[in-house]
């Protein structure tokens, strides 16, 4: 434990002395990615690629970018990596948050907005998969899906990765630790929103003719105290030997099983990374945790819609491997791939929009 705690602050002396947007991702002359076909399904196939950033862009492009919110490090990431990228191309870029995954009519006016304003193209990452038949208005602009599913013909590029894996590969991980009887429970995100319905998906694939079964499914949204309700009243019916969730809900979970002195009883997995996930596995408090390394795809978004802006062909369904990190298995990327730094706050508007 002491090794794990010096190791951990050693990690957080590099985070607190990273400065926003200086970030060795961000000179690297290739990344690493997966081009997954068919385009939009559940089960794809992937092919391993080398991708070559741009160095620079043609001209001062203007891209809108629409997420769901800004309230965890996941969605922080994925902001770092687009400021990141377009600090270095000097593009304009305005970003815009939902504030939650149900607030469907905001996003919808802030898509209005951007169609109608002086954009060349329009990232969405969406609140729900089908947003796009809510809009009724001509889209007279390029749409590239940012991490979440969009259902539509008239987008057929999308960066992120595939959450049906996400879920399947926490899954695998659980059912290697064990040859006996096991529960896990799953506290997923917003019910069908985001990637949540997917990581259910992939989790009970990852299951079948094992000895692992899913005891509760509990659905929330992305905030602290909603999951530590959810967490609370799951433990007061049972005890699962594993809790799978969104990283949100791992980090209320570890509070919950310290202050229950249930740590010893189960173990918890989170389906993607976060800053204090990482520092639950230095401390032997999180087992196991996918890396979608979302500094890379928010720097990916920004670089793949200005090539298609410059006239590249459509990219189709891009984006990193998923990684992981868990005890003792920590890759060293981590921080220059999949965290923003400890002190950078979202920033929503680079070079101005007038």
């Amino acid at each position: 434990m002491a090794k794990a705690l010096l190791q951990w602050k050693s990690l957080l002396l590099v985070l607190s002395l990273a400065s926003p947007l200086v970030n060795a991702a961000v000179t690297v002359s290739t990344w690493s990615l997966e081009l997954r076909q068919p385009f939009d399904q559940t089960i794809q196939q992937t092919t391993s690629i080398q991708y070559t950033p741009l160095a620079q862009a043609k001209k001062d492009w203007r891209i809108c970018v629409l997420m769901p919110h800004l309230k965890d490090s996941y969605w922080t990431g994925i902001n770092y990596g687009l400021v990141a990228q377009a600090k270095k191309l000097n593009l304009h870029l305005a970003v815009f948050e939902a504030g939650g995954y149900y607030a469907l009519d905001k996003q919808l006016s802030q898509l209005d907005s951007c169609m109608k304003h002086n954009y060349d193209a329009i990232l969405l990452g969406a609140v729900r998969p089908d947003i796009l038949d809510f809009y009724k208005p001509p889209v007279n602009k390029p749409i590239i899906a940012l991490v979440n599913r969009l259902d539509s013909k008239q987008v057929n590029t999308r960066i992120g990765v595939n959450w049906y894996q996400m879920g399947f590969q926490a899954g695998q991980y659980i059912r290697k630790q064990t040859s006996k009887p096991t529960q896990v429970a799953l506290l997923a995100g917003p019910d069908k929103q985001g990637g949540s319905g997917l990581v259910e998906q992939g989790l009970t694939a990852a299951l079948v003719d094992s000895q692992v079964t899913i005891s509760a499914v509990r659905h929330a949204d992305n905030n602290r105290n909603l999951y530590r309700d959810e967490i609370e009243s799951l433990l007061s019916s049972q005890t699962p030997q594993y809790i799978l969730g969104s990283a949100v809900a791992i980090e209320a979970a570890v509070a919950i099983l310290r202050q229950l002195q249930l740590e010893d009883d189960i173990k918890l997995v989170s389906s993607y990374l976060s800053p204090a996930i990482l520092r639950g596995i230095y401390r032997d408090r999180v087992e196991f945790s996918n890396d979608d390394l979302v500094v890379i795809q928010g720097m990916l978004a920004i670089d793949v819609a200005v090539k298609e802006l410059q006239g590249a062909a459509a990219f189709g369904d891009i984006g990193p491997k998923i990684q992981s990190q868990s005890i003792g298995n920590i890759n060293k990327q981590v921080l220059k791939t999949s965290l923003a730094p400890a002190d950078y706050y979202p920033i929503y508007r680079v070079n101005g929009i007038d």
